[in-house]
């Protein structure tokens, strides 16, 4: 959700290079080891949720606006420091 620019080209990396041995019908496997090929057989439906919610936010945007808005989470960044990125053209 935050750098679907590194992301992206990341997973699809991944998918080429091992591809059914890692992603299947969930998706991707939890944890893999890609030098001794070991891949996790547990599938964790919790990673499904931010899968989704990431999805969208890439689609339309709309899921960090939706965030932001909430004062709780504005009050916390501001707390902790934390500042727009200032865009440098």
């Amino acid at each position: 959700m935050l750098a679907p620019d590194i992301a992206l080209p990341a997973v699809r990396e991944m998918r080429e290079r091992f591809g059914d041995r890692i992603y299947g019908r969930y998706g991707f496997a939890d944890a893999f080891h890609p030098a001794s090929g070991w891949v996790n057989p547990d599938v964790i439906g919790i990673d499904l949720g931010i899968t989704l919610l990431s999805a969208e936010n890439l689609r339309s945007g709309r899921v960090w606006t939706w965030f932001m808005k909430n004062p709780e989470v504005t009050a916390a960044l501001d707390r902790a420091g934390v500042r727009p990125a200032r865009v440098i053209d």
